[in-house]
């Protein structure tokens, strides 16, 4: 029987916070996806997990088995993916989110290219409904990324640089043709927002702490063109921006604090 990694993942963290709610935090998923892959789980393996209550998530016998064998399991998978990785070739995978440090990457590829010469930068984009680009799941090795997000203080972060947030408007809006706008005249606009799951990375874009009353959410997108369109199409607006342990991953920051100098937004994040 093969089961997926993610799964144990998975109910590694239930097992480990004993909460849906905190687990599902942490793994930057919706309470009810994750909540289906443990009951996906749990039908591979013909055995029940978790006892469930209002308290939260109790192991059963089988689930303390499984909890006790788990961690051993996916260190020993990780450790046998990065020796495969690197017995296959130099490459450092960098994951990043859409209009985070779009202008400064080729120039930090290039310098990167000539600090470690030999190495090959794979560029991974991830969806906005994972605000880590795949950093938290050790996916990727490092990550541009765009502050804040959940679970940033877990992880070694280095600020490039910063902007202002802009707002995006459809042509046919009332306010499209004007320099500035109070952001008190947006709070009954719709805007475009991230996943839910994405947590207070999508509250900040929603501006949910500097206005009055919730936020009117008109559309819910997590890749670029999607967000484009709905705003494009009228369905809202939204905001818009203008050390390691790992020797390579400190050469690719180094790269990364050396372009910022030179231009100008966005954070790095590393494992």
């Amino acid at each position: 029987m093969d089961v997926d990694t993610r799964l144990l993942r998975y109910f590694a963290a239930v097992a480990e916070e004993g909460h849906l709610t905190r687990a599902a935090e942490r793994l930057f998923v919706s309470q009810p996806a994750l909540t289906k892959q443990i009951k996906q789980l749990e039908a591979q393996l013909g055995t029940t997990l978790f006892t469930r209550s209002r308290r939260g998530m109790a192991l059963t016998d089988a689930g303390r088995v499984l909890a006790d064998r788990v961690p051993a399991l996916l260190d020993g998978w990780d450790r046998a993916c990065r020796e495969t990785r690197a017995a296959g070739g130099r490459v450092l995978r960098v994951g990043f989110l859409a209009s985070a440090a779009n202008e400064a990457t080729p120039a930090i590829i290039a310098a990167f290219g000539r600090r470690r010469p030999g190495w090959r930068v794979d560029m991974r984009q991830a969806a906005w409904s994972d605000p880590t680009a795949g950093l938290a799941a050790a996916d990727v090795d490092v990550a541009l990324l765009r502050l804040p997000f959940p679970g940033q203080d877990e992880l070694r972060v280095r600020e490039l640089f910063s902007e202002p947030r802009w707002v995006a408007l459809p042509a046919s809006h009332p306010l499209a043709r004007r320099d500035q706008i109070d952001f008190r005249e947006l709070w009954d606009e719709p805007f475009v927002a991230a996943p839910a799951e994405t947590d207070w990375w999508r509250d900040h874009w929603l501006g949910t702490d500097e206005r009055e009353g919730e936020p009117r959410v008109g559309a819910v997108t997590d890749q670029p063109d999607e967000w484009l369109s709905a705003i494009a199409n009228g369905y809202g607006i939204a905001w818009h921006p203008p050390d390691d342990d790992n020797p390579v991953v400190a050469d690719f920051v180094a790269c990364c604090l050396d372009a910022a100098r030179a231009c100008f937004i966005s954070e790095v994040a590393t494992r």
